[in-house]
């Protein structure tokens, strides 16, 4: 079988790609780690014009229908940029709510989807087995919180503690809220969001590497030793090579667990992409010697993105035991 995208699909990677590009996320980046949410939210108003947050979220609830691989080449768009927000997140709402609404629970999904679909509503979830914290819950408008079958649209949070990606702020939602749903489907809503949501994963880190990968290309081409420029030695030639080949090991992998969504998959898509970004942040860094420790230099954006997303939504000896299970 030979999968290629559609000239659709690649046109539609441009224009976010461009879009983006003249966005400024850099300085949405540091605004957003600084807990200034402002010039994120309106890289998010242009992606929601854009559809992409429609992508995850059924037709009846104003959405675009689900399209798996559409979601997971606007996901890579966004690694690519280093996107600030709960991406991720946001996308685990939705496919959660969409599969209530499956299950014949279609209350939660009347009143959040289309707000979500719309970018109105930036969400952000909290469910047993992804640790303590929920991801960026002072930036978003709902943080949905599944404890004991029961889904609570959860009151508030509490301090925002520090990240190895300053750009991803944690803290513990509040106990109590609203009561939107309770019962053993959420079980199987879960499994279903928490694939979605390694899907959005595996794309924001096959971007975060492509991103490394380039930016450490242009650098290795301008840089000099011994009267040449280091991107001419085959020591360093040799680490792009192998991160080259990582990144584009991952890419099909990505888009058959997008076609399929089988669970075994997305984690084999998940953990790939995810080490390939990791691999790429370590080269990038060793290659830019030690100007790529400051945090005035944009590429530690991209470094400090790698491990957190590479371990998130299921850390790679999780989602490699998941490949086995078959």
């Amino acid at each position: 079988m030979r999968f290629l995208l559609t000239s659709q699909q690649l046109d539609f990677a441009r224009s976010l790609d461009a879009m983006l590009g003249a966005a400024g996320t850099s300085a949405a980046i540091r605004a957003w780690a600084s807990g200034d949410a402002g010039p994120g939210r309106d890289v998010w108003s242009r992606l929601a014009d854009a559809g992409v947050f429609a992508l995850g979220v059924p037709e009846a609830y104003e959405g675009l229908g689900c399209l798996a691989v559409e979601l997971a080449l606007s996901c890579v768009e966004l690694g690519r940029h280093a996107v600030p927000g709960p991406v991720v997140e946001t996308v685990a709402a939705a496919a959660l709510l969409a599969r209530l609404a499956e299950l014949g629970e279609d209350g939660p999904a009347k009143r959040l989807l289309p707000g979500i679909a719309s970018g109105g509503c930036v969400a952000s979830v909290l469910w047993p087995g992804a640790g303590p914290y929920a991801l960026d819950a002072d930036a978003a408008d709902a943080v949905l919180v599944v404890a004991d079958q029961e889904l609570r649209l959860a009151p508030g949070h509490g301090p925002v503690q520090p990240s190895a990606d300053p750009a991803r702020r944690l803290a513990r939602p509040l106990p109590g809220g609203e009561l939107l749903y309770a019962g053993p489907e959420l079980d199987d809503a879960m499994a279903h969001a928490t694939g979605w949501a390694r899907l959005a994963a595996a794309g924001q880190s096959l971007g975060v590497a492509e991103a490394l990968l380039s930016r450490t290309v242009a650098y290795v081409k301008q840089r000099t030793q011994f009267g040449a420029p280091i991107g001419s030695f085959q020591a360093v030639k040799h680490r792009l090579a192998d991160t080259l080949v990582s990144i584009e090991f991952a890419r099909p992998l990505l888009y058959a667990a997008a076609l399929s969504l089988a669970p075994g998959e997305v984690a084999a898509a998940k953990v790939t992409a995810g080490e390939a970004a990791y691999g790429a942040a370590r080269t990038a860094l060793q290659l830019h010697g030690a100007v790529g420790y400051t945090q005035e230099l944009d590429l530690s954006l991209w470094l400090r993105k790698a491990r957190p997303l590479r371990d998130a939504w299921g850390s790679p000896g999780e989602c490699r035991a998941r490949v086995l299970a078959g």
